[in-house]
Formats: C-alpha cells, sequence, structure tokens
C-alpha cells in the first residue's frame, strides 16, 4: 500500500497521449518506436503493465513495515508520475506501506533539518546535491555501497565522491546517479556570429555572446542568483580560470589571481551580455529563458531543453549541447558540477533503515526505467544497470533533431566533477551551496557593491568560518 503527495501532475510533450500521437504517425512501422517512446506513450509502463523492469526480491524480510520518503520535484515532471507508480508497485509486492512526498528542491536542505531537529520524519530524503553538513545525522551507507558495487561493478567517480568523506571514511549518501551539466546553446544565433558548433572556449563565449546581445538582442543565461544552477556556473569557471575552492587535502584556496581573474570574466560577461534579472533567478529561470527563446547559452541539464521540447518545438529543434568551456586552465580544468548529484539519505532517526536500503537495491537494479522515465535526465552511477544509455544517447528515442543530438553526453563521467573537486564533498562544500557564497560573490562583483578583490576576500572567510566549524567537528581535513 503506498500514499503519494504532491501538487497536481502536469504532463509534459511525451505524455502519453503526445506519444501516441507520435507513434500512430509510423503506420505500419510502429512496432519500430523505440523503448522510450513505447515506454512512456504507455503512461511509464513496460510491456506487461508494469512501471517496474525488473521486480526484485528484497534479501530479507521486509513485511509489515513503512518507508517514508521525502524528495524534490523532479525537473523533467513525468518522472514523478513513473516513480509514484514504480514505489507503489515495489511496496505492494513486499508488504511495505510506502508513504511519497515530493517538495520544490530548493526546500529540501530546510525541511530536512527541521526533521533532525525533531528527531523524526521521513526514511529516505533524496536532493539534486549531496548534504554533506549533515554527515553526524545521517547513516553510513557502505554496506549499501559495497553490495551495490559486488553487483554492478564501479561506480562512476562523481557518483561515488559525492557519497564519501575521506575524513571519517563515511559514506554518508547514496548516490544512484547524476545528471550533467553540458552547454546549451542557441545553433542559429551562433552560427549567425561565425560559430556554428557553438562557443568551445570562454573567450569565444564572450566574444559570440557580446556579439548575439548587440545585434540579435538575445541575452546569455548565466545565473548570478541565490540557486544551485548558479552555483554551478560560478565553480565551472573559477576552474576552468585555474582557481579552485579548495585543494585536495580541504585547504581553503579560493583566494587566488586565477580566480580573481574568473571573477573579472564573470563581470565582464554580465557587462556585455546579460540583464540584471540574472540576480533574481530562481532554478527554473534558465529553463524558462531558453525555451522562451531568449537566451542564446545557459549551463544546464537536458531538463531545460525538454521543457523547450514542450513549450516550442521550434526552439527546442535549435538547441544543441557542448562539453565545458575551456578556458586559460585548459582542457583539464574544463570540467563542470552534475546539475543534479541525486543523492538519497537515511536519517538516524529512521524507524526502517534496512526496508530503506533494501528500495535502494531494488531502484539500482531498474536504473534503466528510471533513466527512460526521467527522458535521460537521470544517467546511472552504475553503467551496468542502464546498458541502453548509449544506443539512446546516438538515437534519442524522445524525438531529438538530429537524433544524435545528446551524443555529447555519451563521455560526461569524464568531465562531470565531485561537488568540491579537486578536494572531497565536504561539509564546507554543502554550506557553500546552501548560503549559496559563490553566486553572491559573482553578482556582488559584477553589480560593483564590492570590488572583485574583495568579494573574493569576503568569500574566502566565509568558506574558513565554515571549514573551522566542520573541522572542529572532526567532519573536514585541511586547515595547513
Amino acid at each position: 500500500m503506498s500514499e503519494f503527495r504532491h501538487h497536481p501532475f502536469t504532463s509534459s510533450s511525451f505524455s502519453r497521449r503526445a506519444l501516441i500521437k507520435r507513434a500512430s504517425a509510423l503506420g505500419p512501422g510502429a512496432a519500430l518506436v523505440s523503448s522510450l517512446e513505447a515506454f512512456a506513450a504507455a503512461g511509464g509502463r513496460f510491456p506487461n503493465g508494469s512501471a517496474t523492469l525488473h521486480q526484485s526480491p528484497p534479501s530479507i524480510d521486509i513485511s509489515g513495515t513503512e518507508l517514508k520518503i521525502l524528495q524534490w520535484h523532479h525537473f523533467v515532471p513525468v518522472y514523478d508520475s513513473w516513480f509514484s507508480a514504480f514505489v507503489n508497485e515495489w511496496g505492494a509486492a513486499n508488504g511495505v506501506k510506502v508513504t511519497l512526498d515530493l517538495i520544490d528542491t530548493g526546500d529540501i536542505p530546510a525541511a530536512f533539518a527541521n526533521e533532525i531537529d525533531m528527531g523524526e520524519g521521513h526514511d529516505l530524503i533524496e536532493h539534486i546535491e549531496p548534504l554533506s553538513k549533515f554527515e553526524e545525522s545521517v547513516l553510513d551507507l557502505t554496506d549499501l555501497w559495497e553490495e551495490t558495487s559486488t553487483r554492478y561493478g564501479d561506480a562512476v567517480n562523481n557518483c561515488r565522491l559525492n557519497s564519501y568523506n575521506p575524513t571519517t571514511e563515511k559514506y554518508y549518501a547514496f548516490c544512484h546517479g547524476y545528471a550533467p551539466t553540458p552547454g546549451n546553446y542557441r545553433k542559429a544565433m551562433w552560427e549567425a556570429v561565425d560559430f556554428p558548433d557553438g562557443p568551445g572556449t570562454y573567450d569565444e563565449l564572450l566574444s559570440g555572446g557580446t556579439r548575439i546581445y548587440n545585434e540579435q538582442g538575445i541575452q546569455m543565461g548565466l545565473g548570478m542568483s541565490p540557486e544551485v544552477d548558479s552555483q554551478i556556473v560560478a565553480q565551472a569557471i573559477i576552474r576552468a580560470f585555474g582557481g579552485a575552492i579548495q585543494d585536495e587535502n580541504e585547504n581553503v584556496t579560493i583566494k587566488s589571481p586565477e580566480t580573481i581573474e574568473a571573477v573579472h570574466f564573470m563581470k565582464d560577461l554580465f557587462t556585455h551580455c546579460m540583464t540584471p534579472e540574472v540576480f533574481d533567478w530562481n532554478a527554473a529561470s534558465n529553463n524558462q529563458l531558453l525555451a522562451a527563446g531568449q537566451a542564446s547559452y545557459i549551463f544546464n541539464g537536458v531538463s531545460a531543453y525538454r521543457n523547450a521540447q514542450e513549450a516550442d518545438p521550434d526552439v527546442a529543434r535549435d538547441i544543441f549541447f557542448g562539453t565545458p568551456l575551456v578556458g586559460p586552465a585548459g582542457p583539464a580544468n574544463a570540467v563542470s558540477t552534475a546539475q543534479a548529484a541525486l543523492a538519497y539519505q537515511i536519517p538516524a532517526y529512521s524507524k526502517n533503515p534496512d526496508t530503506a536500503k533494501q528500495f535502494l537495491l531494488h531502484f539500482v537494479e531498474n536504473y534503466e526505467a528510471a533513466m527512460l522515465a526521467s527522458l535521460l535526465y537521470n544517467l546511472p552511477a552504475f553503467p551496468a544497470t542502464a546498458p541502453g544509455l548509449e544506443a539512446a544517447l546516438t538515437n534519442d528515442p524522445a524525438g531529438s533533431e538530429p537524433p544524435d543530438k545528446l551524443l555529447v553526453l555519451k563521455d560526461a563521467a569524464a568531465w562531470t566533477v565531485n561537488l568540491g573537486w579537486p578536494g572531497p564533498t565536504n561539509a564546507m562544500m554543502s554550506d557553500a551551496q546552501t548560503t549559496f557564497i559563490l553566486s553572491n560573490m559573482m553578482a556582488k562583483a559584477a553589480r560593483e557593491e564590492m570590488s572583485v578583490e574583495e568579494a573574493v576576500e569576503e568569500a574566502e572567510k566565509l568558506l574558513n568560518q565554515s571549514a573551522d566549524t566542520w573541522r572542529s567537528q572532526g567532519l573536514m581535513g585541511g586547515g595547513q
């Protein structure tokens, strides 16, 4: 038995009705409709009528228990509908009463903190980044990582590192998948300024973006606001210029000539290519700007593109993707954190931790279904669990034109790094994400509320304050 609580589901262009219409257009060739189209056309169901690909039996008796899940509204809405059916089927098959609560992703950290204070709440909590600052209040999931690695082989590096604290040697999270952050660009706009394949470097981003803004009146969509995408942008630019928030040993290193150069660059981007609205965005704003045809370039997962496919197919056909841009530090530093590091945590107050772990093992076993339901937004932590991924990226079953538009994501694991790279994903980085230290630094310099140097110094001070707190609790290394 399951209970599902969230806002009413809003269908997208990949709804059952839309995909049945598309499949019908194939006439006699309808049998060749791809697995994703057939899956979505059936309302997120496989040929047997189930949302579940593999009904994997639990290794222990969990019948009669409960499982309460809190997670974020997925950026691809059809995923939420599939997941509710999936978890309901698992609960029914195993005699587990399941409750699923969905809230906006930005509300997850505060909701989790509130439950920790109360000492009660959900058994599983998922966010789009690992909340490592809650490490002392969650279970060590080393046993779960060992079991999944035994079953499916090694996980991709960013997912493993986004779950592990080398100082405490604890797996405080289970990052089951990730959504990489490619560049999303409007091909026609960039062709008009002599970059038919979009920008490949930050110099090209500035020069081409400036021409597009001046000649076509279309701005760039790189945020500097208190939300997660703006944090991703700030980190990518800092790394590309050779800076780093911390080093491999968890010492704060943000105050450097390289970071100062990166912040100057972001200020130039704002001056030449953007408008003040980028200071007030939420996590959906750059998606909406792109889908409305009013952005030349953004950093985002494929959810922005999927939304554009629904809102304006003509715009969507003109959206293409590129790997992270190369800056002064060269190709080795052309990396990005995931737009979503899909991490579950089990709170220490959970009354059903074994049930939660059994569900996660079942979920990973069914990751091909999760990948399909997310319209290729969720990429697997364990590649063996989604053997159809490369074929889907080569010939996008959700109707990309050209069909291999998403093939750039094939090697995403190589250029997607953990939060905190080149150091570990620690509580200081969790603080930086939830208090928006880096995007605020960029915004204050761009708006000339502070000089670039002052903005970097303030960020350094805040990061060191956070680091000192967590080092004093034994949760973070460094300090030398």
